[in-house]
């Protein structure tokens, strides 16, 4: 993944070096998505985004939304975190961590290596590699 060691929060130069960097046209409804982002490290789905973009007086789509995450997504800007086939998030926090998602309350939080006893890597067949790992902790009230 193509990261960054960002400080929060990004500001509208900032950003726009960002998508720069992630060779990403810096269109106006791409710099206000990603200026809501990246207020601070959060967890967001398409929808909360396209509220509190437009709820800041910006004129941005559903779809544009969605297709600004995708493509976001599959550069390495934010990551895309799936909880099931209805819920996904967009992490603003690139750095490598996991993921509590609290069924109750909807909340999705970060987790760090320090807190979780890892697993070791699997053995991988000859000439494959691991480019990534996602691990969701799903847990709900007792």
């Amino acid at each position: 993944m193509n990261t960054l060691n960002i400080t929060f929060p990004l500001g509208r130069s900032d950003v726009v070096s960002m998508l720069q960097h992630f060779k990403i046209s810096p269109t106006r409804q791409r710099v206000e998505i990603a200026e809501f982002l990246f207020q601070r490290p959060q967890h967001l789905s398409a929808e909360k985004i396209h509220t509190g973009v437009t709820g800041e007086g910006n004129r941005v789509s559903r779809a544009t939304v969605y297709n600004t995450m995708g493509l976001f997504s599959s550069k390495g800007v934010v990551r895309e975190i799936l909880i099931d086939r209805e819920r996904v998030f967009y992490d603003s926090n690139t750095e490598v961590h996991q993921h509590l998602y609290n069924v109750d309350s909807g909340e999705l939080t970060d987790v760090y290596d320090a807190e979780v006893d890892m697993v070791s890597e699997p053995e991988l067949p000859e000439g494959l590699r691991i480019i990534d790992t996602d691990i969701v902790f799903k847990v709900t009230s007792r």
